[in-house]
């Protein structure tokens, strides 16, 4: 919803500015729009599109590394929790309690995280009364031999993987887009826009152009902004691992 609105912010100061520059033009004398000033104002305006397409590209970065980073952290999550029950599996009968308990954890996760209504937001903090009973359930096995203490040692292990997991998930849920960044480049596209209409042609063509172009600019600003947010919004990082790992818990 945040990043829908800032998109829109940012589409209507765009068609403001290009108004704004319009108007302006009309009461320009006629050397300030001769041709030389207009290749100058195309030359500085070309240059400041410069700069702005590679700190647009910075924020794309950002973006996309927080997601690719979240996403595959996910992955992860759904790998160890797969393995995890393998181990509870063959330890034997004993650990059926674990398995049963590992299978509720990660169900109330995955409805935390991915929450059924639609827009709703994902709850990282973990559910901290059922992890640590899953954990004290695991602890209190009574291994017979060399065998069950490995797996049991293993299992203990991917708790502790899994657990970290979450953490971070958790603590990576502040956004990475840095906002003087961002407000540098909404300065800068203000000016681009700016420039643009006071050598542009005024005439509906021309107007329709620059307006199509801010809304090009606002729509490339909402998915970055999304992809800033993997795990709401509308480019959401799949469930699927995590369900279909729940999926063959359930058998």
């Amino acid at each position: 919803m945040i990043t829908a609105v800032t998109a829109a912010i940012l589409f209507v100061c765009l068609v403001g500015v290009v108004l704004f520059g319009r108007r302006v033009r009309r009461y320009l004398p006629e050397n300030q729009l001769s041709a030389e000033s207009k290749d100058a104002v195309k030359l500085a305006m070309g240059l400041v599109a410069t700069m702005t397409a590679l700190l647009l590209g910075l924020l794309i970065s950002s973006a996309k590394g927080t997601y690719d980073t979240v996403r595959s952290e996910v992955s992860q999550m759904a790998a160890k929790v797969a393995f995890l029950d393998r181990v509870l599996a063959a330890y034997g009968p004993e650990a059926a309690e674990a398995r049963v308990e590992c299978r509720d954890v990660v169900a109330d996760a995955v409805r935390r995280m991915w929450p059924e209504e639609r827009g709703g937001s994902a709850q990282l903090a973990p559910n901290e009364q059922a992890g640590d009973a899953f954990y004290v359930t695991v602890q209190r096995l009574s291994p017979h031999d060399d065998s069950q203490r490995a797996l049991k040692a293993q299992a203990m292990t991917l708790m502790m993987d899994l657990g970290q997991l979450r953490s971070l998930l958790q603590a990576q849920a502040i956004p990475s887009i840095s906002k003087p960044l961002l407000m540098a480049l909404v300065s800068w596209l203000v000016v681009i826009f700016f420039g643009f209409s006071l050598v542009a042609p005024p005439n509906a063509t021309t107007a329709l152009a620059l307006v199509a172009s801010a809304f090009s600019i606002a729509g490339a600003l909402f998915l970055i902004l999304e992809l800033d947010h993997p795990l709401s919004g509308l480019i959401r990082i799949p469930s699927e691992p995590m369900v279909n790992v729940l999926n063959h818990l359930a058998k």
